[in-house]
């Protein structure tokens, strides 16, 4: 089975060419999508055999439109596609061991594998998205930016939806499997990522995203059976917005007696320390207030009908 690659990226400098680097020899193509890099990017990949497409600077840059740019300049021949942010470095031996499993199993459309912070002592924000990608082994609901997928499955479905801003693997992963076709999370490691995230600000971008993706993802594919991120909508809504609101609402009307509800925040936190410990647990609850404000931005654009824009967090 043949394997194309699409790298999608924007001024990823250095790591963009370890990433096409690491691809030579290993794939019957690289196409590289770019979104506006002015850092040499474009010339970069061309000089290492990259089919390279440029975005129309004039349309909104999503992810999921650069996926789909670049599925378009796959050749009908190709079987397989894997999926790379230019961010990241493919691991020797996985392209190996994910078709196989595709060989294996005509069942499955998508294969994962563990994507690994290079850098998780240098912010404990790395620290933290490296916890994010360590996902349960086995049948998933969805991966993440970086897989190995079939061509003729995303063909059926219709590929990523261009005007999500972030979510798009789950969502097109749902669909996939509501079309009879299953997600595999392998044990097998499978890119090393760079995120670069130092500060707490791009952190707090990033959350901000996410909330954005859940509650889109819900006004899609909330309907029952799927319910799909209702309950983490919901839970962002609640610990990001509703209670504070209450908190500030029972000062007013009771007394600051009514501060002491606060404490409900460092007592989940210490809950939910238990998992994966104090950091996670401290960051997970700080982080609904970001993702309520995503969830809230993402809102108040579909009531007035405003345009959605780029959450962009480096």
């Amino acid at each position: 089975m043949s394997i194309a690659a699409i790298v999608i990226g924007r001024n990823e400098g250095t790591r963009l060419i370890a990433c096409l680097d690491a691809l030579r020899g290993a794939v019957e193509m690289v196409v590289y999508v770019d979104s506006g890099s002015n850092d040499g990017s474009i010339g970069a990949a061309q000089a290492r055999g990259a089919n390279v497409v440029a975005l129309d600077m004039a349309q909104p840059f999503t992810a999921a439109r650069a996926r789909n740019a670049g599925l378009d300049e796959v050749p009908q021949d190709i079987s397989l596609v894997q999926f790379l942010d230019g961010d990241c470095v493919i691991q020797e031996g996985w392209l190996a061991e994910a078709r196989s499993f595709l060989e294996e199993n005509r069942d499955v459309a998508v294969v994962c594998g563990r994507r690994r912070e290079i850098h998780p002592q240098s912010s404990i924000y790395n620290a933290l998205i490296d916890l994010e990608w360590d996902t349960p082994v086995g049948e998933a609901k969805a991966c993440g930016g970086d897989a190995l997928m079939r061509m003729d499955a995303l063909r059926q479905v219709g590929g990523y939806r261009n005007d999500l801003i972030a979510g798009e693997e789950p969502e097109l992963c749902l669909r996939l499997r509501a079309a009879g076709w299953s997600i595999w999370r392998l044990e097998v490691e499978m890119t090393a990522h760079d995120a670069q995230i130092t500060q707490f600000g791009q952190w707090w971008k990033r959350s901000k995203r996410a909330g954005h993706a859940f509650a889109e993802g819900a006004w899609l594919h909330g309907s029952p059976p799927e319910r799909h991120w209702v309950v983490e909508t919901r839970r962002s809504l609640i610990w990001g917005a509703a209670l504070p609101a209450m908190i500030l609402l029972l000062v007013f009307f009771v007394g600051p007696v009514s501060w002491l509800f606060l404490l409900v925040y460092p007592l989940q936190m210490l809950r939910l320390s238990k998992e994966r410990g104090l950091v996670w647990g401290v960051f997970n609850v700080l982080g609904k207030f970001p993702e309520a404000l995503g969830a809230l931005s993402y809102y108040w654009r579909e009531v007035t009908g405003g345009r959605t824009r780029l959450i962009e967090y480096k």
